[in-house]
């Protein structure tokens, strides 16, 4: 026997206008969601991952605004030089450490420089899309990891490393330019 609840009369469906809203309230929020995803990337930067950056050939910034780091990225091996501007007190105004390891393995970047003056510098990090809009623009690339700034004793050739979190940002192309008239 079937009691008051249990009657072989189908149910009444659910209102198809509630229905329905729930479906266009999914979408909306969706769609918002994506919208928000996309300004917060925009917001960053637009940054790429880094995987989208084929090459790390060009110039950066270095320790200092006189200071550039130049790299020519060839079939996975990284060539270059840094160029440190040593002061007024120093006989050279500006030293140019050639750089005589490197490497790139996907998105991991590390070199080391020649000694000048019982110094070297290594650096080992990544290559990152940086907030420069095109291959022109300032931080366009950054390079961002440990620098090594290695002092060697003469006496006893004994190394001391001070090491420093950098980023590395490439140099405009007006910026290239500056540096480039002599």
């Amino acid at each position: 026997m079937l009691g008051p609840r249990d009657t072989k009369e189908p149910r009444a469906p659910a209102d198809t206008h509630e229905v329905r809203g729930l479906g266009r309230c999914s979408a909306a929020l969706a769609s918002f969601l994506l919208l928000l995803a996309g300004s917060l990337a925009f917001a960053q930067g637009g940054q790429q991952t880094t995987e989208d950056v084929p090459d790390v050939s060009g110039e950066y910034h270095f320790l200092s605004p006189d200071d550039t780091l130049g790299l020519l990225e060839e079939d996975g091996v990284v060539k270059g030089f840094v160029e440190v501007y040593q002061g007024e007190e120093e006989s050279d105004t500006i030293l140019s450490y050639p750089i005589t390891i490197g490497k790139r393995a996907k998105q991991h970047v590390e070199f080391k420089t020649a000694k000048i003056h019982e110094k070297y510098y290594r650096f080992s990090g990544t290559v990152e899309r940086g907030k420069g809009r095109g291959p022109k623009d300032a931080d366009y690339l950054r390079l961002a990891g440990d620098l090594g700034i290695v002092t060697v004793n003469g006496e006893d050739g004994k190394e001391t490393v001070e090491r420093r979190p950098v980023v590395l940002k490439s140099l405009s192309s007006e910026e290239k330019a500056e540096r480039h008239v002599d």
